[in-house]
C-alpha cells in the first residue's frame, strides 16, 4: 500500500524526469541507491554529469522544497556521488553539478522551480 507522501514523491520524480528530458538532458539513472543513500536522478547535460534532487511539496507546512537542502543533506549527496563515480570506474572527476527540482502541487496547480548548481 502506497502512502500519499510516497505517491506524491513518485509523481514528482516522474514529472521532474520528463521536464529535464524536455529541457535536453539525458537521463542516465533514476533512484540510484548505494550504501551511502539515494539520489533521485542522474543525468547528462552536454558534457556535465548532473545529479538531481527532486523535492515535491503539497503545502508549505514543512517549508518548500527549495528550503530543504541542509548541510547534512548536501554532505550525504556528495558521498553518494563519490560512491557512484568510484562504482562507475571514473579515474578523474568529471564536469558535474548538483541541481534541485522543487515542485509545488497545490489544488491541481503545479509549479516547477529548477535550480542549477545549488552547491
Amino acid at each position: 500500500m502506497t502512502s500519499f507522501k510516497q505517491r506524491l514523491g513518485q509523481e514528482g520524480e516522474d514529472y521532474a524526469a520528463n521536464f529535464l528530458v524536455e529541457a535536453g538532458l539525458i537521463i542516465i539513472k533514476r533512484n540510484y541507491r548505494c550504501p551511502k543513500g539515494e539520489i533521485d536522478i542522474i543525468a547528462r547535460d552536454q558534457q556535465d554529469l548532473v545529479f538531481v534532487e527532486v523535492r515535491t511539496r503539497s503545502s508549505e507546512v514543512r517549508g518548500w522544497g527549495e528550503e530543504s537542502i541542509t548541510g547534512l543533506k548536501r554532505r550525504r549527496l556528495q558521498s553518494i556521488v563519490s560512491y557512484f563515480l568510484l562504482e562507475q570506474g571514473y579515474r578523474a572527476w568529471p564536469r558535474m553539478r548538483f541541481d534541485l527540482v522543487a515542485l509545488r502541487w497545490q489544488d491541481e496547480i503545479h509549479s516547477c522551480n529548477w535550480l542549477k548548481a545549488i552547491f
